[in-house]
């Protein structure tokens, strides 16, 4: 009763006096004055400050601002320099700091505690303050729902943001306990990282929660997420489950499939890791706006609600999806709720993980037996192609401030991470890998751990040393590449090696790996495995003495079933046969790999486009692999997009594009009793219709005067067949997007029909969305914006994005400085202009030359469209044979 009485007249007191005015800082403090926390600051606090302890109360009402109490207490071990505390431009109604009201040294980013008020030992500090909700998706964030005007909020802390909600020491190594109370709307459901522990009727048509005291998190990890969500319960299981979503959406959500995905896993990850589940209540919540695909809040996960809402029968791929990205964040709550890194240089490992022990439940605890092919098609492939980049970087590297925290959340840090750790796993043994993670989950429990904790406790249980492994694969860039070297005599192989190349003078690394390596014969038909024997190679070359003597084979595979993580050039007759016997491969994983090495020629420049759509067409129609056909019509869908930025105009090109449109039109028509498969195709004719022809049967699929059997036309495909209309132009697509945007008023609706205004071709349409995205003050929601960015210059629109290259190349140093990281990871993804000409590669070298000031994160974004553009242009070269 103290306790709440204290917070209601904190409370009041924040919400009837104006703020006090927050005056230069006094006290001494070597921190900078930024918005960001430093590792060297970090560790400072951490050395002195321990047994953190946060009592929270908020007051929320569904406006555009909240009141809250931060009460923190903590063990200082010394008192002589001041100390900061974390939090973000809030309004400061009340400091006090160990019973003495004091005025506070806050500069819109930290709270500055002077050393007369700090204490050698416990420390108690309240902090009272009002705050704006964020609508950029970090912080706690706020959306008002468009159809039915409900107001929802959720939290979203990672990398860095706990201090947009409450004043907090903002770092993963001060791990703390956090007890929550909030008054909310009546009609609100609150809910956190506990289950509550009382409701109870408050003033004004509100409610008051309350919720035990959590177990030690770091900041990242703990969440609070209130609004008037619709909640589903499943308790049949050792762990109740609840899913949570916004009331309109609610009939897009399909239940079942959560919970079944969802005590799947609990039931793999507890076997699996011998620590059970250590939260005791698994929730779920579906949020709006959100920047990430999904969250591992502990016990309390979010989702982009965008990637789960489903207005037809859920697809495989989709429920595939669905189950991928619940193991991903499921294993999070051991690695990185229950363990977490003491420092950002270690996300990777968090990450790398999650993704490798998603990946593994998904292909063990579900009907999703080909999780690893859907893997390496997805994940895997941009890895590689992200670590043959000048920009590429080791998957541990330094992270000197939480500015940079997310400099390096991409491909490397989750596929690569997550392949480094598959080849682990094959080199120690399974059971010996699965002992050695849980030894470390039980040693590090509750706590914070490095790389050489984690890696350290695999070497103990396996009785090796894994720093030489650590050396080539963790700090090193760079993908090798492995290739057979073969002689015949007789038919029959008289030597075999493996040969190991560096991918550059600047990346010299050579790497152990354990692969499998495969012979095939031509056998009638079909192409039959011979021999297969497992290599462990290092340095340059390796002998394989288990093929000698085996029929000399029509197809060599030196990655077989995906063990290593390697590019493979195919030796010239394995090369040869490939493209001639590409179907007569029963092997899908095989196939997909087969697949790859005839792609991978394409974005080297060493093979023809035209080549490649070539043999597609003659194999892609009878692919009968769900997965596979995925992953080969997105490689047409990605040979499309390079045509269109090409500006190809010859027989050859326009054979090509007639010929993909009527191969994607023929397997919507053939696929009428396949709805899985159908659904497939006709994302691929989106894709791909380009033509007069094929534009006038879209607008006839959206008018119902072309009908096809088993194809329903939903909301979604709307949108899509509208989005293509308007941005070829369409007769009439402007008015079609204005009435659909009429008819459908959601939020997916308000994103959608501002992807088909943007993508219209029209220059003042163009300017306009520009100018929006380029002011960092717009009304309109970020997520709104972040769609217009990725939506305003497709491949085929070079025209208008060339006619703007210079000033948003201009701006691009401006904005990095003014616009923030969240802002600029979409901006410098986006709108960094590369329009596949001699031109452009010399317009980007020159910005990359000359902007030298950017962040680390926008010039590798720079860098690395100066060298898809470079790609672009000998992929252009090679296929028209110009020099």
């Amino acid at each position: 009763m103290k306790s709440f009485a204290a917070s209601a007249l904190a409370l009041a007191i924040a919400s009837s006096i104006p703020a006090l005015a927050a005056p230069a800082a006094t006290a001494a403090t070597s921190r900078p004055e930024n918005a960001f926390l430093a590792q060297a600051d970090a560790a400072a606090r951490a050395a002195r400050v321990a047994n953190v302890d946060y009592v929270l109360d908020f007051s929320l009402t569904g406006k555009e601002s909240f009141n809250a109490t931060t009460t923190v207490q903590f063990d200082l071990l010394d008192a002589s320099t001041p100390l900061t505390l974390d939090l973000d431009k809030a309004s400061i109604a009340m400091l006090t700091v160990n019973g003495k009201q004091v005025t506070p040294v806050y500069n819109n980013w930290f709270i500055t505690l002077a050393p007369a008020d700090l204490v050698k030992g416990r420390n108690l500090v309240s902090v009272v303050y009002q705050r704006l909700h964020s609508t950029n998706g970090e912080g706690l964030h706020r959306m008002k729902d468009p159809v039915d005007g409900l107001v929802y909020t959720y939290s979203h802390f990672e990398p860095a943001a706990a201090h947009q909600m409450f004043a907090v020491f903002d770092q993963p190594d001060l791990k703390a306990t956090y007890q929550l109370s909030v008054t909310a709307p009546r009609d609100w459901t609150v809910i956190s990282t506990m289950r509550e522990s009382g409701v109870e009727p408050a003033a004004a048509e509100s409610r008051r929660w309350t919720f035990p005291r959590t177990k030690k998190l770091s900041p990242y990890n703990f969440s609070m997420h209130a609004g008037p969500y619709k909640m589903w319960e499943d308790n049949s299981g050792p762990y109740p489950m609840r899913l949570f979503a916004r009331q309109s959406v609610a009939s897009q959500i399909k239940p079942d499939e959560w919970f079944k995905y969802t005590k799947q896993g609990l039931a793999f990850f507890d076997n699996y890791f011998g620590v059970p589940y250590q939260f005791a209540k698994y929730d779920q919540i579906l949020v709006p706006d959100f920047l990430y695909g999904a969250m591992e809040n502990a016990a309390a996960i979010t989702f982009g609600e965008a990637g789960f809402l489903y207005k037809a029968d859920m697809t495989a791929a989709e429920r595939q999806s669905l189950a991928s990205v619940i193991m991903h964040e499921m294993a999070h709550q051991w690695f990185g709720d229950l363990v977490t890194m003491k420092w950002w240089n270690g996300l990777w490992l968090n990450e790398s993980f999650a993704s490798f022990m998603g990946t593994l439940a998904t292909a063990e605890a579900t009907e999703f037996k080909d999780a690893w092919r859907d893997f390496y098609s997805g994940g895997k492939q941009g890895a590689y192609a992200q670590d043959q980049t000048a920009s590429t970087h080791p998957i541990e590297v330094p992270v000197p401030s939480t500015a940079n925290a997310f400099d390096n959340i991409d491909a490397i840090t989750y596929s690569k991470g997550a392949s480094t750790l598959m080849q682990l796993r094959h080199l120690l043994g399974e059971e010996v890998f699965r002992k050695g993670v849980h030894n470390y989950l039980t040693k590090f429990a509750y706590q914070n751990a490095t790389l050489d904790d984690f890696i350290g406790t695999l070497g103990e249980t396996a009785g090796r040393d894994l720093k030489p492994w650590t050396a080539e694969w963790l700090y090193q860039a760079g993908v090798n590449t492995l290739v057979a070297n073969y002689q015949c005599k007789a038919g029959r192989i008289s030597s075999f090696s493996l040969q190991q190349s560096a991918p550059s003078a600047a990346l010299p690394a050579l790497r152990e790996q354990r692969v499998q390596v495969a012979t095939f014969t031509r056998a009638g038909d079909k192409l039959a495995l011979g021999k297969n024997v497992a290599v462990t190679y290092r340095g340059a070359s390796t002998s394989v003495p288990g093929l000698v003597g085996s029929a000399c084979p029509d197809l060599v595979y030196p990655n077989y079933q995906d063990w290593g993580f390697v590019k493979i050039a195919l030796d010239a007759r394995s090369q040869a046969t490939t493209r001639a016997h590409l179907a007569k491969v029963d092997d899908p994983l095989l196939r997909a790999m087969l697949w790859q090495s005839l792609w991978d020629g394409v974005r080297d420049g060493k093979t023809s486009l035209l080549d490649f759509i070539d043999t597609a067409l003659h194999n892609v129609p009878t692919e009968k692999d769900y997965t596979l056909l995925g992953d080969v019509l997105g490689k047409l869908g990605s040979a499309r997009r390079l045509l269109d930025r090409m500006h190809v105009d010859s027989p050859a090109t326009r054979r090509a594009g007639v010929a993909l449109e009527a191969m994607a039109w023929n397997g919507v028509l053939a696929n009428a009793a396949n709805g899985d498969f159908q659904r497939r195709w006709l994302r691929s004719y989106l894709d791909q219709a380009g033509s007069v022809d094929a534009q006038q049967r879209l607008a006839g699929l959206l008018d119902g005067t072309v009908k096809v059997d088993g194809l329903v036309v939903n909301q979604d495909v709307r949108w899509d067949i509208l989005q293509q209309l308007s941005r070829r132009d369409y007769p009439g697509s402007a008015a079609l997007v204005s009435a659909e945007a009429v008819r459908d008023k959601s939020a997916a609706g308000q994103a959608a029909a501002i992807a088909a205004e943007v993508v219209r071709p029209a220059a003042a349409n163009k300017a306009r969305w520009l100018a929006t995205i380029q002011d960092t003050k717009t009304a309109l929601p970020f997520s709104q914006i972040r769609v217009a960015m990725f939506s305003l210059y497709p491949g085929e629109q070079g025209a208008f994005s060339e006619a703007t290259a210079d000033q948003r190349l201009a701006q691009l140093a401006v904005l990095d400085q003014s616009a923030g990281p969240v802002y600029m990871r979409a901006y410098a993804g986006a709108m960094i202009p590369s329009n596949c000409t001699p031109a452009s590669v010399a317009r980007l070298a020159q910005a990359s030359r000359s902007m030298t000031t950017l962040s680390a994160l926008t010039r590798r974004a720079l860098q690395n469209r100066l060298e898809e553009d470079q790609r672009c242009v000998a992929i252009k070269r090679t296929m028209t044979g110009a020099k």
